[in-house]
């Protein structure tokens, strides 16, 4: 198991027969290892950390419904349920010393993110993972929260369709356990408007961004890019020995200066829309 798939999830169970990855442009889904994907109609989904996101639930349950008929089946199947990156917050925190018992954990990394969330973290759902020691004197904590409410929405339409989601992450966690490189470098995954870039060193997570952009164009690329090399250069004293690119049909402009390559997964090519899903298929192969 890596580490992404060991901080990957919100909820744990044995690997289900079905996974499904959603976007706002649609349903990614596998059973078994059979791959596909269904486009929603503009408007059914729009994507936010803080406000209901199923805009249309009559059309989601449909398009799951026409993906995996229920045929007759009493007993609830199980899935695994990738959610959209911007659904969800997540977090690098650092600590001077961090407490061994659970129980004391989480409330410490709670009160951590509870101001930069933009919901109430005690109606939210947060996993965390102690990542292991880089050369920091510090300890580094991978967090992952999302609200209640958004999961319950999305749990909802699959549970009505006959589904136990038992596993929950979401689309970048879930594409993570396809990188496997080493020393600096930034995995940059594209998704519509929605860009996440992660800086690893080693196999350390140290910076986990979400944002929307306004444009797909180099400038509104740059703006997020640019910031995220200079923290490289600084807090990490070296400059991105590779950027790994997901979802970039167009490449990355050239003035990054940077050497660049796909995220390949053994099962097809990574796209916008079902990296995530290549991803949590590729850790249940392992």
């Amino acid at each position: 198991m890596t580490i992404i798939h060991a901080i990957s999830r919100l909820i744990k169970d044995p690997p289900p027969e079905h996974a499904f990855e959603i976007s706002e442009a649609g349903i990614s889904y596998a059973s078994g290892m059979q791959t596909g994907f269904q486009a929603f109609e503009p408007g059914t989904i729009a994507v936010s950390p803080s406000t209901d996101n199923i805009l249309r639930p009559e059309m989601v349950s449909f398009m799951i419904g026409q993906i995996a008929p229920a045929n007759g089946a009493k007993k609830r199947r199980r899935a695994a349920l990738i959610l959209p990156d911007y659904a969800a917050r997540v977090t690098v925190l650092d600590f001077d010393s961090f407490p061994t018992v659970a129980a004391e954990q989480a409330p410490l990394v709670k009160f951590r993110i509870k101001k930069t969330v933009p919901f109430d973290i005690e109606s939210a759902a947060v996993s965390f993972f102690v990542q292991p020691a880089s050369g920091s004197k510090k300890v580094e904590v991978l967090a992952v929260t999302m609200a209640f409410d958004i999961v319950a929405r999305y749990e909802a339409l699959f549970r009505a369709a006959g589904f136990h989601p038992g596993e929950v992450t979401t689309s970048t966690l879930a594409a993570l356990n396809l990188y496997r490189g080493e020393g600096v470098a930034v995995v940059a995954k594209l998704s519509g408007q929605v860009l996440t870039v992660t800086v690893f060193s080693g196999a350390t997570i140290k910076l986990f961004r979400c944002v929307t952009l306004e444009g797909l164009g180099d400038d509104e690329l740059l703006a997020v890019l640019h910031p995220t090399f200079a923290y490289v250069e600084d807090e990490l004293a070296s400059p991105v020995r590779k950027l790994i690119l997901c979802g970039f049909p167009r490449g990355v402009p050239a003035e990054l200066r940077c050497e660049t390559e796909p995220l390949r997964s053994r099962l097809g090519a990574p796209g916008e829309f079902n990296a995530g899903l290549l991803g949590y298929l590729e850790s249940v192969v392992n």
